[in-house]
């Protein structure tokens, strides 16, 4: 084989990852779309020296996910980055479900807390000043489908999921850059389905100014008065109403991606709300940890506010009883009740 032919081939396979197979495998893509990537389908790509043409012009066509004619969701999906992997899905909840998710949330906001590095544990910290609160899979219909289409576009099974946190940001609001996945070893357990593996954030509202998620090690950075100096530091996504972000935490190989490290810039003017979802390697659980109560005064505190769903490794052990895990679950009931609240 000519040298220069097989360096061809591997920078075609190089280009076939996330992308290619979004728009080029999953889905039905219009013909125009198709004949930009390959010229002839039959004939064995890059033997005449031609090569796909720019990724970032195809993952720009609008792509259905589902079977032809009966699709769950058609719209356009944009490579944003490489290095972190991170896709912008154009619309992808309705005007509707943004305003269902923001009603169900507004009567059960908390402050937000962070997880200690450390222990394992929630605290609160100036690096997150939001408010938010959690929903458990599944907890309507309405909740249930959006996280059956994560599923479908992410190619992640629905059980890799945490339930659904909603954020609310206002009055220079933000939270600080952070990576999603867990840097202590009792969340990254293996046991309840190791590593948070990618990350979906989905926008309910469009604010004013500011707001923008950025990712420090991402390029190109930003420039123009239209983005906010927190998102003049980096590769950012302008926050609008009914986009999501899906990006990786991980590499293909399995390690960490430092480059998936992102902030929530100061909310500026306006609201900024969001709903993030939270995929694991693989099945996320909520099994029985040893021992059967609570070792922590704030468990029941801890557990009205979501944390057994976003630190199960440190709940489970510490605060088995106020996640529902002993019997009876008079706890667990009470704790359902409050989560669900309209």
């Amino acid at each position: 084989m000519d040298p220069k032919s097989h360096i061809r081939w591997r920078s075609w396979l190089r280009a076939c990852t996330y992308t290619a197979l979004l728009v080029a495998a999953l889905a039905p893509l219009p013909a125009r779309a198709l004949d930009k990537y390959l010229v002839d389908t039959d004939r064995f790509p890059g033997w005449k020296g031609e090569l796909p043409s720019s990724l970032g012009s195809v993952a720009n066509e609008y792509v259905g996910f589902g079977a032809l004619g009966e699709e769950l969701w058609r719209g356009r999906v944009e490579q944003v980055s490489w290095e972190p992997r991170a896709f912008v899905f154009h619309n992808f909840l309705s005007d509707a479900e943004c305003d269902h998710l923001m009603h169900k949330a507004n009567s059960t906001l908390t402050p937000s807390t962070v997880v200690d590095s450390r222990t394992g544990g929630s605290m609160a910290s100036t690096v997150r000043t939001s408010s938010g609160t959690w929903f458990s899979k599944g907890a309507d219909d309405i909740i249930d489908a959006i996280e059956q289409r994560i599923a479908l576009v992410t190619m992640i099974p629905a059980e890799n999921g945490e339930g659904l946190q909603v954020l609310k940001y206002v009055n220079g609001q933000e939270y600080k850059a952070h990576t999603d996945y867990f840097h202590d070893s009792k969340n990254s357990d293996a046991v309840h389905g190791g590593n948070r593996l990618a990350t979906m954030l989905m926008y309910l509202t469009t604010p004013e100014e500011g707001g923008e998620t950025v990712f420090p090690y991402g390029l190109p950075k930003r420039e123009g008065p239209e983005w906010s100096a927190c998102a003049r530091q980096g590769l950012a996504v302008k926050a609008r109403r009914g986009d999501a972000i899906f990006f990786y935490g991980m590499k293909p190989d399995g390690s960490l991606d430092m480059k998936s490290t992102h902030a929530s810039c100061p909310t500026l003017a306006g609201e900024k709300w969001s709903a993030t979802k939270w995929m694991h390697v693989s099945e996320f659980t909520l099994g029985a940890g040893p021992g059967c109560g609570d070792k922590e005064p704030h468990c029941e505190e801890w557990a009205v506010n979501g944390e057994c769903d976003a630190n199960p490794g440190f709940m489970l052990t510490s605060c088995a009883r106020a996640c529902g895990k002993c019997k009876p679950p008079a706890v667990a009931r009470r704790v359902s009740r409050k989560q669900g609240a309209a």
